[in-house]
């Protein structure tokens, strides 16, 4: 079927058609720039089986099967015998043409040598008997033999337009399709509605990049602007690996771009950060940078392969738009990666060279260059406050799931959507008034943005076997009471495809979450593991109830905004838990409480600049980007301050409850020394 789809679209000259297998029984279509959609799904639905069958005679055929088929306008039906004599799989091909007597739109068409043979020795045999041609159970013609017709060539007619005679001869010769397909998912957008989508991206993108170039030069100087220069290298990287792989830019893929480049931010930040500290001794600027980057790849290494895992379980599994979050996501942090620990490497060690025996500085402004210098800030005193804070928090978000719920979206809902883009006069009763007489069921009509523009909602329930048909009918009736009408977007989803949806996105994100929680289980010690799954299951909860209480609708660009969060919040975790286990190999003796306290107050900048550089990115999209990108920009610009504010105040206290708890339990088994029950926390599979 795929095949045939190909040779059926390229027919129409349709420029850089997409279709692809997806699933066990389905399959993804991609057009751009067609400007007549109705064409296409006609060709589409098809199948195109044709074949040749002879008019019942009961004289001649006395008691053989029969068959009753309609002829293209139901107005006739004809008894058939039920043998074919001959199929479609036998032409070789068929083209546009017009009757030399009536001047009519024709198909001329021609057989193979194997049909041409069967064709002749057909007509040779029932001179006289009415001959009909059978396409999709229906009988285009049925001329009368009036004699031998050998050659292989003959013509079909049938009251044709020049545009359907043409439509039949492409469908024939690409070829039938083997089973009917119906189209149970339907997006599409008109070229304006297009247009401004692209063009809020690319304002909205350039605004939050510049943002966060101009932060890293606040927080770093000159040394910021080696990052800058590294993350430029790296988006222009990955704009050529899309490319080279011809890939589809949507909703979901921004959203990995976007946490691909918070990772690639994070990592320059870590280096900077790393960098600093290591130059707050009397070392040289070498040996400085040397050891920094020695100490912030292990945090990167970790951080990269933990969301790897997860992108690679959501590409194995998933489907569609989470197949294309996932690969745009892992192409970012492979790039982002080398990046990271070699075009920044590369640059620094060259401004490093150039400073020769002088100490380096790493500062910019000199807010940001203070922020951080305190002495050790007692996070944990707040642990209790903020876990049962967190708790509570969670509780309310699971009830406002409960009531009043989330706002789903047609994605998990089914229905049709249609944009409707009318005069200023133009109200909604007068578009109510244009609809009652259709019988289309629950209806909603909702008015947005300038006056007359609205959104008409069927619900799944109102479908008919053709919703097509359905969505026709409503553009004709409001076309009737609004002359300058147009409109820009229409989504059409079965249910049976919502219901996929549903179980592809719960499968995604609870495939990210177990991916990983084994390797941070293996990498780490189970504590970690399970202080991360905890506090991320929390920051989940409480975004499914931000989606509830602000009504922003849960869709699956919604489920892209939940991956990349979940994504972020474990990245943010990992660097605290990594500087934790650092200082556990330095002091063993260390109370724990005062080890996490130390290691929250060293990676606080860190944590901070992240967050801000992310939070910068996005805001502009949340601002200006409309109801187009609400359910990716909103619950991104929540989860940030959700995620960045768990680590601190629920992950770290979750692993020292857990880890005292451990420790104290070995303490009663075991009256080893001290140091032993801190080795508890040491895995020793890595320097």
């Amino acid at each position: 079927s795929v095949e045939v789809l190909k040779r059926r679209i390229n027919e129409t000259g349709v420029i850089e058609p997409l279709i692809t297998s997806q699933g066990k029984n389905g399959i993804l279509i991609q057009l751009p720039g067609i400007k007549d959609p109705s064409r296409i799904k006609t060709l589409i639905g098809r199948t195109a089986q044709m074949n040749f069958h002879l008019v019942h005679e009961a004289t001649r055929d006395g008691e053989a099967a029969t068959i009753r088929l309609p002829d293209a306008q139901s107005k006739q039906f004809y008894i058939l015998n039920r043998q074919s004599l001959l199929g479609g799989g036998d032409l070789s091909d068929a083209r546009l043409g017009f009757d030399a007597n009536t001047q009519e739109a024709v198909v001329n068409f021609r057989l193979n040598q194997h049909g041409a043979d069967i064709f002749a020795d057909i007509t040779k045999a029932n001179i006289g008997r009415a001959f009909a041609v059978v396409l999709d159970d229906v009988v285009v013609t049925a001329p009368v033999i009036r004699g031998v017709i050998g050659g292989g060539s003959g013509q079909i007619s049938g009251n044709f337009t020049s545009r359907e005679a043409g439509d039949l001869a492409l469908l024939l010769r690409a070829g039938s399709l083997p089973a009917s397909l119906s189209i149970v998912e339907e997006r599409t957008v008109g070229p304006d509605l297009g247009s401004d989508a692209i063009a809020m991206g690319v304002s909205t993108g350039l605004i939050g990049a510049a943002l966060v170039l101009a932060f890293m030069v606040a927080a770093y100087g000159r040394w910021g602007l080696i990052a800058n220069t590294a993350l430029l290298v790296y988006s222009a990287l990955l704009i050529a690996a899309l490319a080279a792989l011809g890939a589809t830019l949507t909703l979901p893929g921004i959203a990995g771009l976007i946490l691909s480049l918070g990772m690639a931010v994070d990592a320059n930040i870590l280096i900077n950060e790393r960098i600093k500290e290591e130059s707050r001794g009397a070392v040289s600027g070498r040996f400085a940078v040397q050891r920094g980057f020695e100490r912030a790849f292990s945090t990167i290494l970790d951080s990269n392969i933990t969301t790897l895992i997860a992108v690679g379980l959501l590409f194995l599994f998933g489907t569609g738009p989470v197949r294309g979050f996932a690969v745009t996501m892992a192409l970012g942090l492979l790039l982002s990666l080398f990046t990271s620990i070699s075009v920044t490497r590369l640059i620094i060690d060259w401004r490093v060279n150039q400073l020769g025996r002088k100490p380096l500085k790493i500062q910019g402004l000199s807010l940001l260059n203070s922020f951080g210098k305190h002495r050790t800030i007692p996070f944990l005193k707040a642990s209790r406050a903020g876990i049962i804070g967190s708790a509570l928090l969670s509780a309310v978000s699971i009830a406002l799931l409960i009531q009043p719920g989330l706002n789903t979206g047609i994605d998990f809902n089914g229905g049709t959507i249609l944009e409707v883009h009318g005069a200023p006069t133009t109200s909604i009763d007068t578009l109510r008034q244009s609809l009652r007489g259709l019988d289309l069921g629950s209806v909603a009509i909702q008015e947005f943005g300038e006056p007359g523009n609205f959104l008409v909602r069927l619900a799944s329930e109102a479908q008919t076997e053709n919703p097509e048909s359905r969505t026709t009918a409503i553009k004709s009736a409001i076309s009737t009471v609004d002359q300058q009408v147009t409109f820009p977007r229409l989504e059409m989803v079965g249910p049976s495809i919502s219901g996929e949806f549903i179980a592809t996105s719960i499968m995604a994100v609870l495939l990210a979450c177990a991916g990983m929680f084994i390797y941070l289980w293996n990498r780490y010690e189970r504590y970690f593991a399970v202080g991360a799954m905890a506090t991320l299951a929390l920051d989940i909860t409480k975004t499914f109830g931000f989606f509830a209480l602000t009504g922003v609708e849960f869709n699956l660009t919604a489920i892209a905004a939940l991956l990349a969060l979940i994504g972020y919040s474990v990245n943010d975790k990992v660097v605290v838990f990594d500087r934790i286990r650092e200082n556990l190999h330095a002091n063993p003796e260390k109370p724990l409480y005062d080890l996490i306290n130390e290691s929250l107050t060293s990676t606080l900048n860190r944590t901070v600049f992240t967050s801000a550089t992310t939070f910068l990115a996005i805001l502009p999209m949340g601002i200006a980007g409309g109801s187009a990108v609400a359910s990716f920009a909103l619950p991104m610009l929540f989860g940030i301050v959700i995620g960045t504010s768990s680590s601190i105040l629920i992950a770290a206290p979750i692993v020292l409850l857990l880890g005292e708890q451990a420790m104290e339990k070995i303490k009663l088994q075991s009256q080893g020394p001290r140091n032993t029950e801190q080795n508890l926390f040491l895995r020793e599979d890595r320097p």
